[in-house]
């Protein structure tokens, strides 16, 4: 029973997966459907969270819109997904950063990874 939703589930795998960590500010392109059309739509933010594995491994994406904080949580190898680009590295030295809903404007930002 095991191996076979192993292989379910290896089938539904993206072939690239983008690496990214936790503290990348991220654009996030997402399909959205409205009525009979589709259009993309993208998400720029900072990375909360990665958890999960295989094909239900999901991401969290966490931005300030107008001064209020919007968090989505994507799947990674979800059709809806169209890709993720990298914008900026960040150092952190968390696996989860809850402690950015916390804070507001420059203190909400992650130091870059500078290379």
């Amino acid at each position: 029973m095991n191996d076979i939703i192993k292989n379910i589930e290896t089938a539904q795998l993206k072939e690239e997966v983008p690496q990214f960590h936790v503290g990348d500010t991220v654009k996030v392109y997402g399909k959205i459907k409205e009525g009979n059309r589709e259009r993309i739509q993208v998400f720029e933010g900072t990375v909360l969270k990665k958890q999960g594995g295989g094909a239900r491994e999901t991401f969290t994406v966490r931005k300030s819109s107008n001064g209020v904080g919007v968090e989505k949580t994507w799947p990674l190898h979800s059709p809806n997904v169209e890709r993720v680009e990298v914008v900026r590295r960040g150092k952190v030295r968390r696996a989860k950063l809850y402690y950015l809903r916390d804070r507001v404007g420059k203190r909400a930002k992650v130091k870059e990874l500078v290379k």
